[in-house]
């Protein structure tokens, strides 16, 4: 009986963990899990265990390579009572979590962290890497390639990093922790699997970074966000999967359960003036306005000031000049300084920013009334947008 595809989502890094620790190399970790989960979705009988039973079956096609090499002479005999016995580098870390500080080593560079954690950590393939980053799939292959041949090089054989290592790669790691985030919010809008929910995918990394170092505030607060921003995801969409704008989200749909419990974490990390304690401030002021008219415009857009300051990212930007909007709207400020900030982030950063930039002064003209201006942008957008994004843009602009 082929398990469900949840399971597999599950296992994947548990298993990929286990043979990396086994063979001491991610990618034979990796393909030791590719051939055992294809062996057990052939297998004809029921897996109680997912996680053991590839586990057992990579080791031992693992031993099978290694008597056919030419170091089995010196290598078969410990191989051979490893095979039976528990796989070295257990930590008690969540095994995802320890695929992340493993992919967050410093040797590697930013974009090389994200491709090992969406890959390691999330499960994902090359394709659809590459769609969720906006790259082409070639490049995305090459990157993933050269963050494995970097990771090789400057740390030598697979290694879980002890406490000490892992509280100085933290912040390394809930960058790319926030990344997936990001990645989920703007183009996994309605998971269709549990491998592309990127947002629980989230959530499961900065809870287990939490609950690894309890004291530090940062990780408690991008739990906090990830909550708040999950708690959201059934108010923005329709019937009918099409992307709903800010004025007419259902709140109604809310998950009060997430929601509370990201009101509660914000909360606890309110004023303690970093990246993930701002942003969860944000949220939270999103959830408590009971409508989109009360929301707290005035403090939003303060916050999102102060993070630019002290992260002034072109996405950061972006997202401050729509508060500013808001802002503006409402009590008629200067909408022109505002659209000229987003049409200088059209050139700015990543594409994904880039992209935000133009849906909000697809937004701005809307709200201006400049309807003609807006429907021209919202069709421009269309074909670059995730399916609700795109048919919300369509929408748009037959209405206009």
């Amino acid at each position: 009986m082929r398990p469900a595809d949840d399971a597999f989502t599950a296992a994947w890094p548990s298993v990929v963990r286990q043979l990396a620790a086994h063979a001491r190399s991610i990618d034979e970790g990796e393909e030791l899990a590719a051939e055992a989960f294809a062996r057990a979705v052939a297998h004809p009988d029921e897996i109680d265990d997912l996680v053991a039973w590839c586990t057992t079956v990579g080791r031992r096609l693992h031993l099978d390579r290694v008597r056919r090499g030419a170091v089995r002479d010196r290598a078969l005999p410990d191989l051979a009572r490893r095979a039976e016995a528990r796989v070295p580098g257990g930590t008690g870390v969540d095994d995802r979590l320890a695929l992340l500080h493993v992919a967050c080593d410093p040797a590697l560079g930013f974009g090389s962290r994200l491709v090992l954690a969406l890959r390691l950590v999330c499960g994902l393939d090359t394709a659809r890497i590459a769609w969720h980053l906006g790259i082409d799939p070639r490049a995305a292959s090459a990157r993933l390639t050269r963050a494995k041949r970097g990771l090789a090089e400057a740390a030598g054989a697979f290694r879980v990093p002890d406490r000490l290592e892992r509280r100085a790669r933290l912040p390394a790691v809930l960058e790319c922790v926030a990344a997936v985030h990001a990645v989920g919010q703007r183009d996994a809008l309605q998971p269709d699997t549990a491998a592309d929910d990127l947002g629980r995918g989230a959530l499961t990394l900065a809870t287990a970074a939490s609950l690894d170092q309890p004291d530090d505030a940062e990780a408690r607060a991008l739990v906090a966000v990830v909550l708040l921003a999950l708690a959201r995801r059934p108010g923005r969409f329709d019937d009918e999967g099409v992307a709903l704008p800010l004025d007419e989200v259902d709140r109604t749909r809310w998950d009060r359960r997430l929601a509370l419990a990201g009101l509660e974490r914000a909360a606890a990390t309110a004023g303690t003036g970093g990246r993930f304690a701002l942003e969860a401030s944000i949220a939270a002021l999103h959830v408590a306005a009971p409508t989109a008219a009360a929301t707290d415009w005035t403090a939003i857009a303060g916050l999102h000031e102060r993070l630019v300051a002290l992260r002034p990212s072109p996405a950061a930007r972006v997202a401050a000049a729509v508060a500013r909007g808001r802002l503006a709207l409402r009590d008629g400020g200067d909408l022109d300084e505002v659209a000229a900030a987003l049409a200088r982030l059209e050139h700015e950063g990543a594409e994904a920013s880039r992209r935000d930039a133009s849906l909000a002064l697809a937004d701005l003209a809307w709200q201006r009334g400049e309807r003609a201006e807006a429907a021209a942008r919202y069709a421009t957008l269309a074909d670059a947008l995730p399916a609700p994004l795109a048919a919300f843009a369509r929408r748009r602009a037959a209405l206009a």
